[in-house]
């Protein structure tokens, strides 16, 4: 059976020759749970169609995610601006690593119109991370966010973004054009850092999350990590912890899957009853809502979650007053 994540895995060689397989590297082999269907439907191939034609770029196809056939064909994408080129190379990730082009002044417009095509009633933008810039693109996001209000009101706007070290003041411009939810993902758990994420800080993720709430309160933040890179499960628990400290109110758990062999391997595959006791487990430490589970991605049903995620609020004000 040819599966979504075997049509992404060819078309990431294509895309990224530099980061080919190679045969001497020993991939686990992917358990049932964690398989999915190619994307053939007529809602995939119109999602497409208008990502093409605005010349924009999705996470789900440079990141490989394994949900675009289910994401794409009800008009769902996870726009990914400031271009295709990451300044970073994170060993995790399949997004190509070099010298970034110039920003397009064009792309805020070309987002906001993509977004009122599709009809999206929620969106999320994430961003390559862009090192090169003073202000780590923090403007751009604004310019995103500010153009997605004026072109598709109705629209609730979520953001992944990089963690803007060494950018000062670049969080405080994100934070002023009020998105509805701020993602900044920790990824994996802090011994994996510098095999996994060695562009990153691990603390320095912590209170850029924590620093988002005390600048405005009412924004919803969000953070999510990749799990069967090696971590163990007391560390997992203790990064909820940190999460909680930061008053962080949303949480994603995934399987992370390999891209290719260039990249760090799988060192295991966690069960989806693992994936359930991590989610009651968080749940207890008081985050708002949870997803955890082999598939689950950060943008993966994130208008769904944004809802849940007003209702949580909503019912904890009430139990409160």
């Amino acid at each position: 059976m040819v599966t979504v994540l075997d049509t992404i895995d060819q078309k990431q060689r294509l895309r990224h020759p530099e980061k080919a397989h190679r045969p001497d590297t020993e991939i686990l082999k992917k358990p049932d749970w964690i398989r999915v269907k190619a994307p053939v439907s007529k809602g995939y191939a119109e999602t497409r169609e208008i990502v093409r034609s605005h010349s924009l770029v999705t996470v789900c196809e440079e990141a490989g995610c394994p949900n675009i056939g289910e994401c794409w064909d009800k008009k769902h994408a996870t726009f990914m601006i400031m271009g295709e080129i990451c300044t970073r190379a994170c060993a995790f990730c399949n997004v190509a690593t070099g010298l970034p082009t110039a920003l397009d002044p064009n792309e805020p417009e070309n987002v906001g119109k993509a977004v009122k095509k599709m009809g999206l009633t929620h969106v999320v933008i994430t961003s390559v991370d862009r090192d090169d810039l003073p202000d780590g693109g923090a403007q751009h996001f604004a310019d995103v966010i500010n153009a997605i209000r004026e072109i598709s009101p109705g629209t609730t706007v979520e953001i992944l973004t990089p963690d803007f070290l060494r950018k000062d003041g670049a969080l405080e411009i994100v934070v002023a054009a009020r998105p509805d939810v701020f993602n900044h993902n920790l990824e994996t758990v802090p011994s994996n850092y510098l095999k996994v994420r060695p562009g990153a800080r691990y603390f320095h993720s912590i209170r850029l999350l924590q620093r988002v709430k005390e600048l405005d309160p009412t924004i919803f933040t969000k953070s999510g990590i990749m799990v069967g890179l090696g971590e163990e499960r007391n560390e997992v628990l203790q990064l909820m912890d940190d999460l909680r400290t930061a008053n962080v109110d949303f949480m994603t758990i995934g399987q992370y899957l390999q891209p290719t062999r260039k990249h760090h391997p799988v060192l295991n595959y966690v069960t989806p009853d693992e994936f359930k006791s991590y989610a009651t487990i968080a749940k207890t430490k008081g985050f708002l809502v949870v997803a955890s589970s082999p598939l689950t991605r950060s943008s993966h049903h994130a208008g769904d979650d944004f809802a849940k995620l007003k209702a949580a609020r909503e019912a904890l004000h009430a139990n409160r007053s």
